[in-house]
């Protein structure tokens, strides 16, 4: 299948349904690859859901459907407000490779600029091989680790930062 007829939008809390679909979606078919589970987030009221859209969620529709998720999560510093951290990445299997992940990064960078940050962050799994190597092919760097920075099943996994500068 490919991500024509895709539309990537900023969701507001009038379409929180559609973001809890597809957040809970992602945590059930790719649980290791995020640092919550889905028991830590089926359980919140819809008040709770509305509010975590406070931050830019942006979300891939295809035929009205949500397929996709994005979101941005700024620092609160003054000194750190030019930095935000991309979270909760998720495309379904089966539009993955085709190159809607480079178009949701694409939509978070530009609204990322636009509202004056400078740098993207994120932590991936050290297993993940693959989301690695398309942050590296997207301009992310590694910065550093964590080591251990998420225990599944029992089992520490590192955690990889990576950043990506917006401006020069």
């Amino acid at each position: 299948m490919d991500a024509d007829g895709v539309t990537i939008k900023l969701i507001g809390a009038d379409e929180v349904e559609a973001f809890r679909h597809i957040r809970l979606e992602a945590l059930c078919a790719e649980p290791s690859s995020f640092a919550s589970r889905y028991e830590d987030w089926e359980i919140l009221s819809l008040q709770e859901w509305r509010d975590r859209l406070n931050e830019p969620v942006f979300i891939a529709f295809q035929k009205g459907e949500p397929v996709g998720i994005m979101g941005l999560f700024r620092q609160r510093s003054s000194k750190m407000a030019h930095r935000a951290t991309v979270v909760m990445v998720y495309i379904r299997a089966k539009l993955r490779g085709t190159g809607l992940a480079v178009k949701l990064l694409e939509a978070i960078s530009d609204h990322a600029r636009d509202i004056g940050i400078g740098q993207l962050e994120l932590f991936v799994s050290a297993e993940n091989s693959v989301a690695i190597r398309f942050y590296q092919r997207q301009g992310f760097a590694e910065i550093g680790r964590i080591p251990g920075g998420v225990l599944e099943d029992g089992r520490e996994i590192d955690d990889v930062m990576m950043a990506r500068r917006l401006v020069g």
